[in-house]
């Protein structure tokens, strides 16, 4: 056969499967493929391994971080506490023989408002509901008591034992006595 355009004979091949042809890798055994796939199992084990190792190294670290941040936070509020825990050492090692009872009682009030004070740098609440109405997730009802006009219902009467909070978390309720209305 030949081009109409220049009367040259033209092979029956066409263009595209001359480059395939060209291009195509002798025939591999099995034994080499066989060894590729045992090398690619072992790059993908190795990879596997390494990143496991690698979580396992975060987590730990996450964890002791963690743990170091508590410490650093424990050590913070103490070191607030330690001017009040002083006063309190120096009031055991006074002679009851030459200070006077007042004095003592002033002495360990304004320690209790250092204490207070410090604590509450580190978010830290007293929670005396007295008088105001009963909230059950802050206070625990250890009692009730009749209430004189139907608006006192289920308003705290009596404070037993203040509560605390610290940054909003309840450490220990109020323990309270309610006001509770009969209808009488």
């Amino acid at each position: 056969m030949t081009d109409p355009m220049s009367d040259a004979p033209v092979d029956n091949m066409d263009p595209m499967e001359t480059q395939e042809t060209a291009t195509v890798q002798p025939p591999i055994e099995d034994g080499d493929e066989l060894q590729q796939a045992q090398r690619e199992l072992e790059s993908q084990k190795d990879k596997y391994l390494r990143l496991a190792a690698e979580y396992d190294n975060f987590r730990r670290r996450a964890v002791k971080e963690r743990q170091e941040a508590g410490w650093r936070a424990q050590g913070e509020l103490v070191r607030g506490l330690l001017d009040g825990l002083d006063d309190i050492t120096r009031f055991a090692a006074v002679d009851p023989i030459t200070v006077d009872a007042k004095s003592v009682i002033d002495g360990m009030q304004l320690v209790e408002k250092k204490l207070f004070k410090s604590l509450a740098g580190h978010g830290f609440e007293v929670i005396d509901p007295t008088g105001h109405p009963f909230d059950p997730a802050q206070h625990e009802a250890v009692s009730t008591a009749p209430a004189l006009q139907s608006d006192e219902d289920g308003v705290v009467a009596v404070c037993f034992q203040v509560g605390y909070v610290i940054n909003g978390h309840v450490l220990r309720p109020a323990r309270v006595v309610v006001k509770q209305w009969n209808g009488a």
